[in-house]
């Protein structure tokens, strides 16, 4: 077998498309469909049935892809082991994120892993937190970075970062004293939706005071952290947000932040990979390097 096959093959199953598997790495088409065939007739089977316009794997091609990843990681370490240094090593990362580290906490990972491996690429897509642990379950993503822990037996979490989730106003509401779960009932309220590590949170608060969603004055639920801050900066209403979003704005004086009593939530942002799932040589660094990162 081939090893540049192996590798196209892969990412055609990655992308699950000849057209962009050709457009990642740079050949045409026609190309990368000659190098699947050439594949196919060297080990006598179908990798692929064409449903369509769809192309799905077949048996053979699962089995496969889960030997390619092997030796082309195996391929990896070899390089590595006899190179002139670490800075050689390439590689695309596929990462999902949720909102808060998507925006906070990624770009600063991403520029200090480059610094130490300049060939590295990432492909990143941001997603809520329920979403981020799905991916990484089903494959499409190497890695997750999230701010909620969900119990999978395949999924190993590294906590990265410990944070707590604020109160945050306009300037035009009045200078509160005391704020706690069941005051900001009588106050118009933005919340995240419920695939997020936030709503979880503030889920788990509300249920610990025996507060229902319904006793809220929820007047708008959002997606996005930036959408929020937004909604509050227009005293449209007032939220609970990570800190670490709200301390950027609050700098600039765009927002108040309080810390509520009785909301002693603290919660991590993880790192998440699918533990049964062979990675690449350069997926694994980032890995191993991702404490250290923040």
């Amino acid at each position: 077998m081939d090893l540049h096959q192996l590798y196209v093959f892969t990412k055609v199953v990655e992308h699950k498309s000849f057209s962009k598997a050709a457009e990642d790495i740079f050949l045409s088409q026609s190309t990368v469909s000659s190098h699947i065939h050439s594949l196919e007739k060297t080990l006598n089977v179908n990798l692929f049935d064409r449903v369509g316009r769809e192309i799905v794997l077949t048996p053979h091609g699962e089995r496969l892809y889960q030997w390619a990843l092997k030796i082309l990681f195996l391929k990896e370490q070899a390089l590595l082991d006899l190179n002139q240094g670490m800075t050689e090593l390439r590689g695309m990362i596929r990462m999902s994120a949720s909102s808060v580290p998507g925006q906070y906490l990624v770009p600063k990972m991403v520029k200090r892993f480059r610094e130490k491996f300049p060939n590295a690429t990432f492909h990143i897509n941001q997603s809520s937190s329920k979403f981020v642990a799905e991916q990484v379950l089903n494959g499409s993503v190497d890695i997750g970075i999230l701010g909620e822990k969900y119990e999978n037996d395949k999924l190993h979490f590294i906590p990265l970062l410990k944070e707590k989730l604020v109160l945050v106003t306009s300037n035009q509401v009045p200078m509160m004293e005391k704020m706690t779960i069941k005051t900001i009932t009588k106050y118009p309220f933005i919340m995240r939706n419920s695939a997020s590590g936030t709503n979880a949170a503030i889920e788990r608060v509300l249920k610990r005071n025996k507060i229902q969603k319904e006793d809220m004055n929820i007047i708008a639920y959002t997606d996005s952290v930036q959408s929020i801050i937004q909604f509050v900066v227009q005293d449209i209403g007032i939220s609970i947000i990570s800190e670490v979003a709200a301390r950027e704005y609050a700098k600039h004086n765009s927002i108040k932040i309080y810390e509520l009593d009785d909301f002693t939530e603290e919660r991590y942002f993880y790192l998440v990979y699918n533990q049964n799932r062979t990675l690449s040589m350069i997926s694994k660094l980032f890995i191993d390097e991702a404490a250290k990162l923040i």
